[in-house]
């Protein structure tokens, strides 16, 4: 699991929109898709539902939200633990 996909994922999911998520995080908007690319493929389902100017999330993307929140909150809580 890469936590970098999944802190994408939380950006796209608050600010519905894959180019305002690629300026937030400082990378460009094919690096976006990317990773979301790359989450819906290990998940092996659509996580957002994109149409022009309105970028939703699947049932399976609301479902991720909850537990993308706590992977990325321990990851750091962990990082900051062991002085990485």
């Amino acid at each position: 699991m890469d936590i970098d996909a999944l802190r994408t994922f939380l950006e796209v999911n608050r600010t519905r929109h894959f180019g305002q998520a690629a300026n937030n995080l400082y990378v460009s908007q094919s690096t976006i898709s990317a990773r979301i690319k790359m989450l819906e493929d290990q998940i092996g389902m659509p996580l957002f539902i994109r149409q022009r100017n309105n970028i939703t999330l699947t049932d399976a993307g609301q479902r991720l939200v909850r537990y993308a929140e706590n992977i990325v909150v321990n990851w750091t809580r962990a990082r900051q633990e062991i002085g990485i």
